[in-house]
């Protein structure tokens, strides 16, 4: 299968080295110089330099030459670069199947990506790429297990057998709002572990909030119409532990940042990445209040974030909350 890949961040190149496997694979970067360099030093120095991108990858800063040929577009951009690409996408080559593997939610709108995607694609077969996935391990061949989502059950299968492969196990589901709810609420959940590891407030603490923070995204997806099943798997459970636990998230570090003290606008510069839970928090915070949905986490992330809270505080806040029943 011809695969465009556009986007050539960290998560882009890493699909485009993996997927190169099996598959024609053009890798697109809105920015000529960085398409140049990438070529030229075929490696991504800025977002992934630890592996080269294999010679059979073509790079290219021209949409036109990315979608030459192509049989399927993978959008590896930001939530909020979304929207713009799925458009460009559009006129260049309307009813081309479209995936896309961003997490989180419209800024200041608050849709989803499939939202965005029914809206600027009409009825173009489109789904959701997600799951438990850090860049740098999916380039280096590590195993990892995704969950590939549409409203199109038959077009999850058929792009979950296409993108299948020995180090890359891609599963399919045809609830796209619940997979793309945890893909984007876990990004806030990290960023409350962040702030609980960098408080040094112990191991049973941090269990306990990944627990709660799985319970919170549950009670809003399934509010969204999502199914509850959904959040016990990958897109889930399997992210959330991820996100909220492993060394290469961005969300936990910008969490540690936040119980260290440093300002959101600090915390962006020094990760160099997006961290899509510090632009998310707010839009999920507001679709909870409009659906009536209990999120204490998330309004104690918002509050640290953009309140001026300070994260001992928000922590406290937390642990003064009357018992209740668990489940």
């Amino acid at each position: 299968m011809n695969i465009a890949i556009l986007g050539a961040g960290a998560w882009g190149t890493a699909l485009a080295i993996a997927l190169s496997a099996r598959h024609a694979v053009m890798l697109w970067a809105r920015d000529p110089v960085q398409a140049r360099a990438l070529d030229g030093a075929r490696c991504n120095a800025r977002y992934l330099p630890e592996v080269a991108l294999p010679e059979p990858v073509g790079v290219t800063a021209s949409l036109e030459r990315a979608l030459r040929g192509a049989e399927l577009a993978v959008v590896a951009t930001p939530t909020a670069g979304l929207r713009e690409t799925l458009s460009a996408l559009r006129r260049a080559m309307p009813g081309l199947p479209v995936i896309w593997a961003c997490k989180g939610l419209e800024h200041l709108s608050a849709r989803l990506p499939h939202n965005v995607a029914e809206e600027e694609l009409g009825s173009a077969p489109c789904g959701a790429l997600s799951g438990p996935s850090f860049a740098l391990e999916v380039a280096q061949g590590q195993p990892t297990a995704l969950t590939l989502a549409s409203r199109d059950a038959g077009f999850a299968r058929s792009m979950a057998r296409e993108l299948h492969q020995r180090t890359l196990r891609v599963y399919f589901s045809s609830d796209l709002t619940g997979v793309e709810v945890g893909g984007a609420v876990k990004n806030v959940m990290a960023i409350a572990t962040g702030i609980c590891d960098g408080l040094g407030l112990g191991l049973n603490a941090r269990a306990a909030l990944i627990t709660r923070g799985l319970a919170e995204i549950t009670r809003l997806g399934v509010a969204l119409g999502g199914r509850a099943e959904t959040f016990m798997g990958l897109a889930g459970a399997g992210d959330l532990i991820l996100t909220c636990t492993g060394e290469l998230s961005r969300n936990r570090r910008a969490g540690l940042l936040l119980a260290a003290g440093h300002g959101v606008e600090d915390i962006l510069l020094s990760l160099g990445h997006v961290a899509e839970g510090v632009f998310s928090a707010q839009e999920v915070k507001r679709i909870a209040e409009r659906h009536g949905t209990e999120m204490p986490i998330t309004w104690a992330v918002c509050e640290v974030l953009y309140g001026g809270m300070p994260a001992r505080e928000a922590v406290q806040s937390l642990l003064a909350r009357d018992p209740k029943e668990e489940l």
